[in-house]
């Protein structure tokens, strides 16, 4: 049995050419009537005028282009089929990543902001990872779900680009929200490792962080924690369209300077039996990460079936292309062995009205 997916479904789109270059043809088509009947009413002289016009030939070269544009569009969702089916068993560790979405990550005390080097650090520890599952949590004032515990990775990764400092509106650092919301997260019945990483400038403004950190230990969830930011801190620009236009300013109307608060994140993965990470180095942060993840004990969870789905879109592509060469030397005039042979009878339609 054969399974189909379809990579890249958002091409589809590109069919909605195929009704505006019909309408175009129609509207053409009628252009061309109207224009032919003011230049001479009667048909006949038309047709001696032009003896080798043909009728559907236009019509034929806008069937092919439609169909050219079908065919590119297939192309770019790029179907795949699937024809061998294996049961694939994993091991790892159910690693869910925390990371801070609050306005203090668009401080720039670090390269070129926190935000940016957090997703940074998240990318490169994903990629360095083998057949562990990962989750993803965003959180500010509150914590949101961003992506359940999954095996793909480029979904992860995905997700993880889109995540900005505008997605969450309650804004504020809430750490035990997302903490108490990633226990949700591990399935009871694997029982495999639990890792939390929390990415953040630790700036905790809901607090009970490590009480929360130490309930979580108790329930196998090791936290480890990376900071993000400096000592040193640095002010939260406010841009537009990429320009800073000013700085974030308190009740006195003082420039507010964010820093990182690592004795925060420190206390956290103290009692979560984790670890911090200053996350100023991303190889030493993926190295140490890869360090902890090596030492745990590689838990075996869900038996899934895998499909190996080969790429068709090169067919698709193919029979675009010659469509299209087809189109650029289909000439709208008659072709002679064609016209020999008849098939509309043409030859008599064309003698009765002479005669007439």
């Amino acid at each position: 049995m054969n399974n189909i997916l379809l990579d890249e479904k958002v091409w589809f789109w590109v069919l909605l050419a195929i009704p505006v270059v019909l309408l175009l043809f129609f509207g053409l088509s009628l252009w061309k009537r109207r224009a032919q009947k003011r230049f001479t009413a009667d048909r006949e002289l038309l047709q001696k005028l032009t003896p080798h016009r043909s009728r559907f030939k236009p019509a034929l070269k806008v069937i092919v282009l439609c169909l050219a544009i079908a065919f590119i569009s297939l192309g770019l969702v790029n179907p795949k089929i699937g024809t061998k089916l294996e049961t694939v068993k994993r091991e790892g560790v159910d690693v869910v990543f925390a990371l801070d979405v609050s306005k203090s990550m668009l401080a720039e005390d670090i390269a070129p902001n926190r935000m940016e080097k957090a997703k940074q650090l998240v990318t490169q520890i994903i990629n360095n990872l083998g057949s562990d599952r990962v989750g993803i949590i965003a959180y500010a004032g509150s914590a949101f779900p961003q992506l359940p515990i999954t095996t793909d990775y480029s979904s992860a990764k995905m997700f993880l680009s889109s995540m900005n400092t505008d997605m969450l509106s309650s804004q504020g650092t809430a750490i035990k929200d997302a903490i108490e919301l990633a226990k949700t997260y591990y399935d009871d019945a694997d029982q495999t490792n639990r890792v939390l990483v929390i990415v953040s400038d630790g700036e905790d403004h809901e607090g009970n962080a490590a009480e929360i950190a130490e309930s979580a230990q108790e329930e196998g969830i090791r936290i480890f924690t990376i900071g993000v930011g400096t000592a040193k801190g640095g002010p939260i620009p406010l841009k537009k369209n990429g320009v800073i236009q000013s700085y974030k300013k308190d009740q006195e109307g003082e420039t507010v300077i964010t820093k990182l608060d690592a004795a925060t994140l420190k206390a956290i993965a103290e009692e979560a039996n984790g670890e911090y990470i200053n996350g100023t180095n991303t190889q030493e942060v993926v190295d140490t990460m890869a360090d902890n993840f090596n030492g745990m004990d590689k838990k075996e969870f869900e038996a899934k079936q895998f499909a190996d789905f080969k790429d068709q879109f090169q067919w698709f592509i193919g029979a675009a292309l010659l469509l299209l060469f087809l189109d650029v030397f289909l000439l709208e005039r008659k072709t002679d062995w064609v016209t020999r042979l008849n098939l509309f009878n043409e030859k008599e339609k064309e003698k009765t009205a002479s005669k007439s």
